[in-house]
This record gives C-alpha cells, sequence and structure tokens, in this order.
C-alpha cells in the first residue's frame, strides 16, 4: 500500500513528477493523510477505486505526453520562422509565449498599420468615453482574448528580466494603479515596441523601449 512507501521513495516519486521545492514538507504531509483515519470500504470496491484511479492517472499521462509532444513542435515551427529572432530578443518572450504572441499577430505588416492598431486589438490601450463634459477612461472589454491573456503572461515574465519593464510596473505601481492595470499597461509599452522592432527587423534594446530618466529619447513606439 502507498502508506507503506518510505519517505525516500515518495522523495524520489515529486522529483521524477518535477518538484524542486519544498520536497520534504510534502513528503510529510502525504505519509500523514495517507495514515490519518479514514471510512474503509469493502474490499471490492476499494479494489474498483484503485483500478479507476490507474486508469485516470493513465490517461494524464497521455495528455502530458501529447502537451510535451505538441511544445516540442510548436518551438521547432516558430525557431524556423523570420521573425523568431526579434520576437524571442524581448523580455519575457521565450518559444512558446512568443509562438503564441505570432500565432495571434501573425507575419502581415500591412494587417496593424501602426502600434495603435495593434494595441487595440490586444486590448492593452484604454477607451476613453466622452459625454458632455464627463470624460472617462477605461479598459478594453472587445479585444482577443488570447493575445491579452498571453499579454499579461508576457509582462509577468518581463518583470524578472528587464529593469526598465520592472521599473516601469513600479511606477505605475506608485502612481496608483493596481497590478492588472498596470500589467496591461506594461504590455502596452512591449507590444508597442515589438511593431516597431518588427516593422524595421530590429531587436529589442532596452536602452531604447525604456529609457533612463537621465537618457535623452529616444525615438520608439510606445
Amino acid at each position: 500500500m502507498a502508506a507503506r512507501c518510505s519517505r525516500p521513495r515518495f522523495a524520489a516519486a515529486l522529483r521524477r513528477a518535477g518538484r524542486k521545492r519544498g520536497i520534504d514538507g510534502s513528503v510529510e504531509m502525504i505519509r500523514a493523510g495517507l495514515r490519518a483515519p479514514a471510512l474503509r470500504q469493502p474490499g471490492g470496491v476499494e479494489d474498483a477505486f484503485g483500478r479507476q484511479a490507474l486508469a485516470l492517472l493513465g490517461i494524464l499521462d497521455a495528455a502530458c505526453r501529447a502537451a510535451d509532444d505538441l511544445a516540442d513542435a510548436a518551438r521547432e515551427t516558430f525557431a524556423a520562422h523570420p521573425d523568431h529572432q526579434v520576437i524571442t530578443s524581448f523580455p519575457g518572450l521565450g518559444d512558446l509565449l512568443g509562438a503564441r504572441v505570432l500565432a495571434e499577430i501573425g507575419d502581415d505588416r500591412t494587417r496593424f498599420p501602426d502600434a495603435r492598431n495593434l494595441k487595440a486589438y490586444a486590448g492593452s490601450s484604454p477607451v476613453t468615453r466622452a459625454s458632455g463634459r464627463s470624460r472617462t477612461v477605461v479598459h478594453r472589454r472587445v479585444k482577443n482574448q488570447r493575445l491579452a491573456a498571453t499579454g499579461h503572461l508576457w509582462a509577468f515574465g518581463a518583470l524578472t528580466s528587464s529593469t526598465g519593464a520592472r521599473a516601469h510596473y513600479d511606477r505605475r505601481r506608485g502612481g496608483g494603479d493596481r497590478h492588472n492595470a498596470a500589467s496591461r499597461h506594461l504590455f502596452n509599452r512591449l507590444l508597442g515596441t515589438l511593431h516597431h522592432c518588427l516593422a524595421h527587423g530590429l531587436t529589442y534594446d532596452e536602452a531604447t523601449a525604456f529609457p533612463s530618466p537621465t537618457s535623452p529619447p529616444q525615438a520608439v513606439a510606445a
């Protein structure tokens, strides 16, 4: 029975599953859970549930293998695309997330004549509504949901790999933005820079994308 498994066997199983931190604590939690008093069922019923659990785990393993195969194929196909070098030069964009960005925006340069069109399509730029003397700025609800979700992950990843992105996000938070709004604004900035780089065949440059306050501003689609 699983309750009789030793600590090293549990730890080895967790490592095979990809766990890297908190293994000892997880082992103790699993062992305690397996040894806790529980209502029992007749032997035949427990055996049936055990077989069902193994069958479900087999389905999950097959799904994980299929997902890994698709990820490998996506990486291989994306690496052969002419825009691969430009897109993956951006902080927060690896092969898989970069492939998702390319899949949503495409490689037809005439599709988005300027960065504003692309930002509106992605929902990263706000909408201004004016009526009489009132003026309200709100985020877009009609947008490409897949690209918007990808942008949220992109901005999050950029925070740890770009000091300029981190500083930009912190300034927005310091100005009163909540996390989602600050992330969306950072995505908007990165997306504008990506449009500029793709249009001119340039790779990402941190100093151009996020110039320091003491540096002279450089031309970039923000």
